[in-house]
C-alpha cells in the first residue's frame, strides 16, 4: 500500500545528503513505492481546525549536486497525508513551536513523526533530566552564585546553551580558568534562556557516541570522535564517525529510556552517551542513520519505515 508522505523539512537543496537522516528516510520511503512531497515550515496554514500547505512531490537520488526533482507544486489539506515526517533542523525556537501546534491539529489521524506535543514537551537537554541517575552532574540555570557552587565543586566544566544545537557554542572551563568571567557575561548578552552546566568528562576525548532508538528499541550506533583540538564530537563539526557495539551500561540505558519514548510517541530518538553518561535525548532531528549504515550497521532507515508502515495500517 503506498503512502502519502509529507516531509517537513529545510529546503532540500540546503542539505548535506551524506549525512542527513531525512534523506535517507526518503530514499527508503521511495524504494518502497511510497510518495513523497517536500515543504518547509513556513508554509503551514491553520484556518479553524484544519492545516493546509503548499508541497511539491519529490523524487529523490543518493547524487550529490544532482539529489531531488520537484513536480508541480499544489495546496493539500495535511489529512490528506498518510504521515509527516517532521524533519527540520533546529533551532528548537518559538518558530519550531508553533509548527508543533499546527501539526498537533491533525495528528494521529495523520501519523506525525515525532508527535508534535511530545517533541514540544520535550526540548532535547531538559527531557533528559527525568532520568537524572544516568546523567553526569548537571546544573540548569543561569544564575552566577549557583555556577560558582557548582564550579567549586567539580572544577572542570562545560557550559552550553539550553537549546542550542549542532556543537554550537559549547565551552570548556578548567577549575582556575581566567575566561569564566567573559565568558559568563557572552552567555548573558546572547542566551535569554538557562544554561546548561555540566561537569567535564575527559573521556569525550575517546568519543560521543550517538545510540538511535525506534519505538524505543536499539536500532544502532556510532562513536564520534573529536578532530584533534576541539571538544565537540558531532559530525558537522569535525567529529569523525567509526563503528561502535554497545556496553552493557549503554544497554541498561536504552532499557530505561525504551518504555517512555514508545508511551510519548517518539518513534525516532538519538541519545547521547560520553563514557556511560546520558548527556542530550534528541527527539526534533535526531542524525546518524547515515553514518551508522556506511560504517556496516543496521539499516535504520528501513527500522522506521517497518514501524510507521505498521502504525499506519493499524
Amino acid at each position: 500500500m503506498a503512502l502519502k508522505v509529507a516531509v517537513q523539512m529545510d529546503h532540500i537543496s540546503t542539505i548535506n545528503i551524506a549525512g542527513d537522516s531525512a534523506f535517507a528516510l526518503m530514499l527508503e520511503a521511495q524504494a518502497r513505492g511510497h510518495e513523497l512531497y517536500h515543504y518547509t515550515p513556513d508554509r503551514l496554514a491553520m484556518r479553524g481546525n484544519e492545516v493546509f500547505c503548499t508541497m511539491e512531490p519529490v523524487k529523490v537520488r543518493d547524487e550529490k549536486g544532482s539529489h531531488f526533482t520537484f513536480g508541480e507544486e499544489s495546496r493539500f489539506n495535511m489529512r490528506e497525508m498518510d504521515v509527516v515526517l517532521m524533519r527540520q533542523d533546529p533551532p528548537f525556537d518559538l518558530a519550531y513551536i508553533a509548527a508543533t501546534h499546527l501539526l498537533q491539529k491533525i495528528h494521529p489521524d495523520t501519523l506525525v513523526v515525532n508527535d508534535p506535543m511530545e517533541v514540544r514537551n520535550a526540548p532535547e537537554k531538559l527531557f533528559v533530566t527525568e532520568f537524572a541517575d544516568l546523567m553526569p552532574p548537571t546544573l540548569i540555570t543561569r544564575d552566577k552564585t549557583e555556577i560558582d557552587l557548582f564550579r567549586e565543586e567539580y572544577g572542570d566544566i562545560v557550559m552550553k546553551p539550553l537549546f542550542g544545537h549542532g556543537g554550537a557554542a559549547v565551552f570548556r572551563l578548567t577549575r582556575d580558568d581566567l575566561n569564566y568571567g567573559s565568558l559568563y557575561d557572552f552567555f548573558a548578552a546572547t542566551f535569554r534562556e538557562p544554561w546548561v552546566i555540566q561537569q567535564f568528562l575527559p573521556n569525550v576525548k575517546h568519543g560521543d557516541k550517538r545510540i538511535l532508538l525506534v519505538d524505543g528499541e536499539f536500532a544502532g550506533a556510532v562513536n564520534r570522535v573529536p578532530a584533534a583540538g576541539d571538544l565537540r564530537s558531532n559530525m558537522v563539526r569535525g567529529g569523525a564517525p567509526t563503528d561502535s557495539d554497545l556496553t552493557d551500561r549503554e544497554r541498561d540505558i536504552c532499557a530505561r529510556l525504551g518504555p517512555s519514548l514508545r508511551e510519548k510517541g517518539l518513534i525516532l530518538v538519538g541519545i547521547d552517551v560520553i563514557d556511560g553518561w546520558l548527556t542530550e535525548i534528541n527527539v526534533t532531528a535526531p542524525t546518524g542513520i547515515r553514518a551508522i549504515r556506511k560504517l556496516g550497521g543496521p539499516d535504520v532507515a528501513a527500522m522506521v519505515w517497518d514501524v510507521l508502515e505498521a502504525k499506519v495500517k493499524g
